[in-house]
Formats: C-alpha cells, sequence, structure tokens
C-alpha cells in the first residue's frame, strides 16, 4: 500500500523519478516518461534575458503550430509579440523591451489558455485548453472561412433573369463583394460583420426581416453613402437577401464548412511585432518605412502613417523606444474644403447613426492623405491635398508648358507634399495631375511617378525640383495612347469613343490604381481597377510626353478583378485578383504583335498566369478562394528572407500576408488581435549584418473601422512587423 501511494503521488509530482528508477511499474512508467519528456522540451528551450520561453501541452501533449502571445501595455503604447511553437510545442518570444507581460496561447483546436504574467528572462510552460465543441474551435478561424459560407448566385440569376441589373455578370457580382467591393474597406467573416450585436434594445433598431436590418446597417457612418451605392444601386438591391441568408445561418449555429490548418514549415518561424498608434476613431490606409529602391533608408526610423479620410494627423511610430506622436497635415490654402461628400469614397456627416459612434462625425480631413514613399535622401512624399480643386493657370487650356498644350487639366482633388523628418519642414508640392499611389522610378532623375490621373499619368522630376525649386518646369504628365497604327511612334489618334482607325492611334482611358516603374527598361506600368480589368504599360520615350505610348492587356478568364499590384526585377507584373488569385502578366510571353490595330487588350492571354489564394472558396462556382486581397508587393531586395522578388499579398482574410515561394502559398498570420486587414506594406533593412533581426516587413492594420476588430470599441489601428527567423526557436 504504501509503495502504491508512492507512485500515485508521484506520477503528478517530481519525486516519483528516483521511485521509477527503482519500482518500474508499466502504468506510472508511461505517465512519468511524459512528464521527463516535457522537462527535457522545457529544458532544452534556450533564452536569453530580453526573452520568455517554454513549451505549450494540453491534455494531449505538446501543442505544435500554435501562437504564443505576448502583450502590454507598460511600454508609451500597447505592444505585443507573437510567435508559433516547434513541433514539439516550444517557443520563444524573442527581444521583448522590459516590462511585464500577459503571456497566453492560441491555436486552431483550442481556445485561448489562461493569460500568465511573466517578464523576459523567464522560462513560462503554458497550458493549452482544448476547444469543448466545434463552435468554440470555429472562433479562431480566420475571417475566409466563415465569409466563403455566403452564398453566391447562380450563373443562371444574371442576365436580366432576377433582380440582379442586367449588365451585370457573375465575376462582376463577386468583384464587389471582395476587394473591389465590400472587402476594399472592411475584412468580412471576421465577428463582428458575420453577426448582429445581441444588446437589448437592438442598436440598429427594430426590424421585420434580416434583409431589412442589413438595409440598415450598410448605411451606418460617414461611409453608409457608398456601400448603400454598391449594394443597392450598382448591384439593384440583390445582395441584402444573401447577406440576411448569411447571417441568419451563423446566428442559426451553422459553422464554416472547411477548418484551417496550423502553421507548417517556415509559417513556424515568422515573428510578428504589434504597436498601437494614431486613436480610436481613425483608421490608417497605409504606412511607410522605406525607399523601395534602397531598402536600408531610414534604417531603425521612424514609420509615418496615412490615414486618408480619417483624419489629417500624420501618426509617426519609433519602433526603438515604442513611442508615437503625431503630425497635421497643414493646408496651404485656408478655404480648402474637406474631402468628404460627394464624389469622395466618404461622406461629410454619418447617412445613418453608427452603432459604436451615434451620430457623431468622426471623420473630417481636408488633407486626404492617401499614400506616403521615402525617397534616398529619407524625405516622404505623400499623396495628399492642400488646397482647392482649381488648378493653376500654367496646368490649364492655353498653357505653354508642354504637357497641358497636348492635354490641359482644369482640376485636381489630391496633390503632393513632402516632409523632411530631418528639419521638420513640410512642403507643398503643386500637381496639375490627381495622385493617388506613389513610387520612385530607377532613373537619373529619381522620377517620382504616380496613379489616380484619370485619363493622364504625371510624374514630377524630382532632382530637378530640387536643383530649380520650380514645380511647373518639374512635373509632366501624359494621356494614354496605343500605337493602333503600328508604326512605333506617337501620331494623331482617335477618341476613346471612336472606333480604331489603322491609319492613326488611339487614346484609352485607363486611369492608374497601382503605379510601377520597370527596375530593367524605364516602362512605367499600372493597373486599371475593373471587372475583369487589365494592367497597361506606358513608354515615356525620349521626349515626353510627346513620345510617350501605351500599351493595355486585359486579363483573361478565370482571372478578373484588379487590384494593387506590384512589378518585379525581371519586369514581371504581379497583381492582387478578385477571382480568388494572384495574377502575374510576363510580356515576354507574348506572341501576337504588341502594336497595331489588334493590340487593344485581348493579344496576350498567354502572358497571364494564375496563382489561386488560399483558404476556402465560395461553393457551387467552382474551384475558387473567398480571399479578396487588396494589395501586392513584390519582395525585390529580400528585405523578410524568403528571397529576393518574392511576390507577396495582403491576405485580408486571412488575418494576414501571403507570399508566393516556390510555387507555394505561405501565410504571414497576424494572430492577435482577430482581424487584422493591410491596404498595402513595406520593407526595410535595418542592418544588413544582423541576418534575421535586421531586416522585415511593415505594415499597418488599415480596416476602416477598427472598432470591429476583437477588442471591440476602443481599439487602435496597429503597427506591424513580420520577421522571418531560421528556426522557431531562434532568439
Amino acid at each position: 500500500m504504501k509503495m502504491t501511494k508512492l507512485l500515485y503521488l508521484g506520477t503528478v509530482g517530481l519525486g516519483v523519478v528516483v521511485l521509477f528508477a527503482v519500482y518500474p511499474i508499466r502504468l506510472s512508467g508511461l505517465a512519468l516518461s511524459e512528464a521527463e519528456g516535457q522537462q527535457k522540451s522545457a529544458a532544452a528551450v534556450s533564452i536569453d534575458k530580453d526573452d520568455i520561453g517554454g513549451v505549450v501541452s494540453s491534455t494531449k501533449g505538446p501543442e505544435a503550430g500554435v501562437w504564443v502571445i505576448a502583450e502590454t501595455t507598460d511600454l508609451p503604447t500597447r505592444f505585443a509579440k507573437m510567435v508559433v511553437t516547434d513541433d514539439q510545442g516550444r517557443y520563444v518570444i524573442p527581444d521583448l523591451p522590459k516590462a511585464t507581460y500577459r503571456i497566453w496561447a492560441r491555436g486552431y483546436g483550442l481556445v485561448d489558455s489562461p493569460k500568465v504574467k511573466a517578464t523576459p528572462g523567464k522560462i513560462v510552460n503554458l497550458k493549452a485548453v482544448l476547444a469543448p465543441n466545434a463552435a468554440s474551435a470555429a472562433q479562431q478561424y480566420p475571417a475566409v472561412y466563415w465569409y466563403s459560407m455566403l452564398k453566391i448566385p447562380d450563373a443562371s440569376q444574371f442576365g436580366g433573369k432576377s433582380s440582379i441589373p442586367a449588365k451585370l455578370k457573375q465575376s462582376d457580382w463577386l468583384n464587389l463583394m471582395k476587394n473591389n467591393g465590400c472587402v476594399g474597406c472592411h475584412q468580412m467573416g471576421q465577428l463582428s460583420t458575420r453577426t448582429f450585436p445581441r444588446k437589448v434594445p437592438h442598436p440598429l433598431g427594430k426590424f421585420a426581416t434580416s434583409e431589412d436590418a442589413w438595409l440598415r446597417r450598410v448605411q451606418s457612418g460617414q461611409s453608409g453613402d457608398s456601400m448603400l451605392e454598391t449594394l443597392a444601386v450598382r448591384l439593384g438591391g440583390a445582395p441584402f437577401r444573401y447577406f440576411a441568408d448569411w447571417t441568419d445561418r451563423i446566428a442559426k449555429g451553422e459553422l464554416p464548412f472547411a477548418k484551417p490548418e496550423r502553421p507548417q514549415g517556415v509559417e513556424r518561424n515568422i515573428v510578428v511585432t504589434t504597436w498601437d498608434w494614431l486613436n480610436d476613431k481613425h483608421y490608417l490606409h497605409d504606412l511607410i518605412a522605406s525607399d523601395r529602391r534602397y531598402p536600408t533608408v531610414n534604417s531603425y526610423g521612424p514609420l509615418y502613417g496615412s490615414a486618408e479620410y480619417s483624419t489629417d494627423l500624420i501618426p509617426v511610430l519609433d519602433p526603438v523606444k515604442h513611442t508615437t506622436w503625431n503630425i497635421t497635415a497643414a493646408i496651404r490654402d485656408a478655404n480648402t474644403p474637406e474631402a468628404l461628400g460627394p464624389g469622395h469614397a466618404a461622406s461629410a456627416k454619418p447617412l445613418q447613426p453608427s452603432p459604436y459612434w451615434g451620430a457623431e462625425k468622426i471623420w473630417d480631413t481636408k488633407a486626404n492623405n492617401h499614400n506616403g514613399m521615402f525617397d534616398k535622401q529619407g524625405r516622404v512624399w505623400f499623396a495628399a491635398r492642400f488646397r482647392g480643386r482649381n488648378n493653376p493657370e500654367f496646368c490649364k487650356k492655353g498653357s505653354n508648358h508642354p504637357s497641358a498644350k497636348l492635354f490641359p487639366l482644369e482640376g485636381t482633388n489630391r496633390q503632393i507634399t513632402m516632409l523632411d523628418p530631418k528639419t521638420g519642414q513640410y512642403t507643398f508640392v503643386d500637381t496639375c495631375f490627381q495622385t493617388h499611389h506613389l513610387q520612385f522610378g530607377y532613373d537619373a532623375n529619381d522620377t517620382l511617378w504616380t496613379s489616380g490621373g484619370g485619363p493622364v499619368v504625371g510624374w514630377i522630376n524630382t532632382k530637378m525640383l530640387d536643383e530649380t525649386g520650380d514645380i511647373a518646369r518639374s512635373q509632366g504628365w501624359t494621356a494614354l495612347i496605343l500605337d493602333t497604327n503600328g508604326n512605333g511612334k506617337r501620331d494623331e489618334y482617335v477618341e476613346p469613343n471612336q472606333p480604331v482607325d489603322p491609319t492613326k492611334d488611339k487614346r484609352i482611358v485607363a486611369s492608374f490604381y497601382a503605379v510601377m516603374p520597370s527596375p530593367i527598361d524605364g516602362s512605367v506600368w499600372g493597373s486599371l481597377r475593373a471587372s475583369p480589368g487589365a494592367v497597361v504599360r506606358l513608354v515615356p520615350g525620349a521626349n515626353p510626353p510627346e513620345t510617350a505610348l501605351a500599351e493595355i492587356y486585359n486579363v483573361p478568364m478565370p482571372g478578373f478583378g484588379v487590384r494593387g499590384a506590384d512589378i518585379d526585377r525581371k519586369g514581371v507584373v504581379w497583381v492582387s485578383l478578385a477571382s480568388g488569385h494572384l495574377g502575374s502578366f510576363d510580356r515576354r510571353k507574348c506572341k501576337a504583335p504588341l502594336n497595331g490595330p489588334k493590340a487593344t487588350g485581348n493579344h496576350c492571354p498567354e502572358g497571364w498566369t494564375f496563382h489561386q489564394y488560399p483558404g476556402p472558396g465560395f461553393q457551387g462556382i467552382g474551384a475558387n478562394s473567398a480571399e479578396s486581397s487588396y494589395y501586392t508587393w513584390v519582395d525585390q531586395h529580400n528585405t523578410f528572407g524568403l528571397g529576393e522578388d518574392v511576390p507577396m499579398s495582403t491576405g485580408n482574410l486571412n488575418d494576414g500576408l501571403i507570399a508566393l515561394k516556390d510555387g507555394k502559398m505561405i501565410i504571414l498570420r497576424v494572430a492577435y488581435p482577430l482581424g487584422f486587414y493591410a491596404k498595402g506594406f513595406d520593407g526595410r533593412i535595418d542592418d544588413p549584418k544582423a541576418g534575421w533581426k535586421g531586416r522585415g516587413l511593415w505594415s499597418s492594420s488599415g480596416d476602416r473601422t477598427p472598432w470591429l476588430i476583437e477588442g471591440g470599441k476602443g481599439r487602435k489601428p496597429m503597427a506591424v512587423h513580420f520577421q522571418l527567423r531560421p528556426d522557431p526557436l531562434a532568439k
């Protein structure tokens, strides 16, 4: 009896190791071996004084491929870092600032473990908690698993055979349900969008049907006009029935039909760090960390955010000191109106009260700062507004400006500004053409190319501007002219609404959304947002705008729905598609003539390749992914660690970024808080000699409604750093 009692106690205590060596009993030996193995695993986790490490295990044993999250509010701004366990359940969270942290485990098949307080330099073993049922487990799934439950109208419902507008195709519907519509602003499928608030009384009101509730829901806040126009006008009101069915089924307990796999391979080597910045009422469209041509620019330096429609504040983050502050984007002209209301994607006031902010007007921008770019001198150039629409006289008809003589421009809604962090000077760069995205070229003039110009593409010779201060002389723009007569030069042209004339060229309206200067030949590419959409190549020639010629390449099926894009160092264009693909276009594969009367968009389908994004697809429409990527960026300089020229996309429904490496999709997931959503990202090499610690990707979590992510009202936008270490325990 005495021996049995001691062995029984030993199965939950450490003293049994000695007894096991003397009295080996099979049942207790198994339990002891497991305990002994866990001790060895914990001992095998090597940490430094600024790390926290340990083992995550559940009643099933070590838990591989789950996230361990460390969060603190002891620093000047909320800070969190997360890693993934290895195949033995071990983890190391490296390089933590001195603070007290809450540590917990999260993963597929689990519910969050209890939060444990810890400080760096400690071994902290965590007890993972198995999900008690499928419904509990599904709460950790990325949004794509929930959004794929939305039913898509059958192809037979299109073409005037239902309430869907007759001119629309099924691909047009999907385009607007995804990254060129609903998921262009929100992460659809997160808890806040797949459910309605459960408060009583209902904060939106009382409704006879769920369709009525959805009709009211999309009118909330300062984007209500835009949401209502998309669903009720462009799609004829038909989506309300499908959204109502989706949320009704979820409310009744229906769960996603697919389950995610835990991170595998290099996905377990990813370290994600987040900082809060800006505030809880405003969102961030984007951030910038370095010059994409020279990624060591601004090493270890501050990051600058762009708040688009939400505020004139430019948030700044120092990721070394963990401090944040705001700069106000100045307005040159005192009478500059707000960038809200008709003609904009946000309204001057809420169409209907928000469940979160009521009738309060929380967005009030004039600057409408959309996108920033570093130059090699460490200055930040913004697509931002500082005056009203009316252009200077040199832009207009009757001017002697070389570009204005060919294509005069009367007005623009957004110009360019430049911030010099060294001096604090904020400069107004008055452009005739409208701006949206910015990219520096690879030429000796450091030409800054812009998108968003509608019928034209504009540029600034920044070298000339620095030397002369003459903005009129330093800028130019051109219409997009196809060489449809095939003589290799720009001639008299027909207008977009006129048929091709084999003796003339043809002007097209193909407004650049993304803008991509090529590293190899001086051409500049743009993406045309549309369904199906296209990519456009502009060759400036020897004397732009007089010599500039364009080429256009439409996306063939199964691809459609172009949005953000980038180019690699071989000249291949990579683009996010609403079809659920990362598309690539390689002009070198084209077989037909690239100019002439037939070179109007459909002449090179062979140049396209499609790579399906991860995540389940909508059912009943064939193979697809419901992923709705907003933007694609190419890591030309191996700033992350997967190699040079690796294309990466925002995985807006996969809670992270998605990289394509050697034909395989790799998910860089942000496990906490649920709801990560990016509209762009950047890479920076802080120290090329520091290995994985000296490089990484930077993104802002840019959902227009940060109060809809995990944690609810009070959540702030985040700056996010992605790093790739050689193994899950590297420190």
